[in-house]
């Protein structure tokens, strides 16, 4: 047996794959991957790809980590999370080399998916610049839905980019740019250390929280602001509080007359 077969065999299990169903995934016969699984064959690069692609791991993790190993497999993945983060940012300039802020309104969020990484995707949309906002570069995003009250739909929340992920900070809220949900504004709280995953979680209760895997996503924008032709209402409780405080002082007015 080698790391290679070891990994093949112990990831197939863990997936939940039979020999059957693994080597039709990757397109091979059922004793070739026999033969990978036993250490009697290895396989070649395109099959090795298409491994990595089908059980979720990299290539350099398949060959080189004990997979059946926890500490080993987290380390691995670990990598995989840096790796993943390691392109050129597309970002906007003027002719004095000032960043501007590109703004990825909702009817463009599709396409954002597709261009985020191609500068003239980024060039193309509508742009504007800040003030206070140069150290670092950033991002408007315009989104939809009520899952974050009281921000509403419409509301652009300006971010600033992350580009390492293990310092996203618990309880604080992030634009994440997925490839399964799109873009989603949420409130986040970072397991990639435990679990491997990121939990996503609405203002608005009525939304159920979900988790998110660091493969299933493109970028994080840390939120810093946010623009909106609306102004957040207070509070029910709070308003509550405040008329009562002001009854009570004409009370008291009252009182000493």
């Amino acid at each position: 047996m080698t790391l290679i077969s070891d990994n093949i065999k112990h990831l197939r299990k863990q997936k939940g794959f039979t020999q059957e169903q693994l080597a039709e995934k990757v397109g091979i016969k059922r004793s070739l991957l026999g033969a990978y699984e036993e250490g009697r064959a290895e396989p070649g690069l395109y099959n090795l790809i298409m491994f990595s692609k089908i059980l979720e791991v990299s290539v350099d993790a398949l060959i080189s980590g004990d997979l059946k190993d926890p500490e080993s497999y987290r380390q691995m993945m670990q990598k995989d999370i840096e790796a993943k983060k390691l392109r050129v940012l597309s970002i906007t300039v003027d002719k004095n080399d000032n960043e501007s802020v590109p703004m990825v309104p909702q009817k463009a969020a599709a396409g954002y998916l597709n261009g985020y990484a191609d500068p003239e995707y980024i060039g193309d949309l509508p742009n504007f610049y800040l003030p206070n906002f140069k150290n670092g570069t950033f991002r408007a995003f315009e989104i939809s839905g009520d899952s974050m009250l009281p921000l509403v739909s419409g509301t652009i929340i300006i971010g600033q980019y992350v580009d390492n992920w293990n310092y996203v900070k618990d309880d604080q809220t992030y634009i994440v740019v997925t490839s399964k949900e799109g873009i989603v504004y949420k409130r986040v709280t970072n397991y990639l250390k435990t679990k491997e995953v990121f939990l996503l979680t609405s203002d608005n209760p009525v939304y159920s929280s979900y988790e998110v895997h660091p493969d299933d996503i493109l970028e994080i924008w840390e939120a810093k602001a946010f623009i909106s032709t609306e102004f957040p209402k207070p509070d029910m409780s709070i308003e509550k509080l405040a008329h009562m405080v002001v009854n009570m002082k004409e009370e008291l007015k009252n009182l000493k007359k």
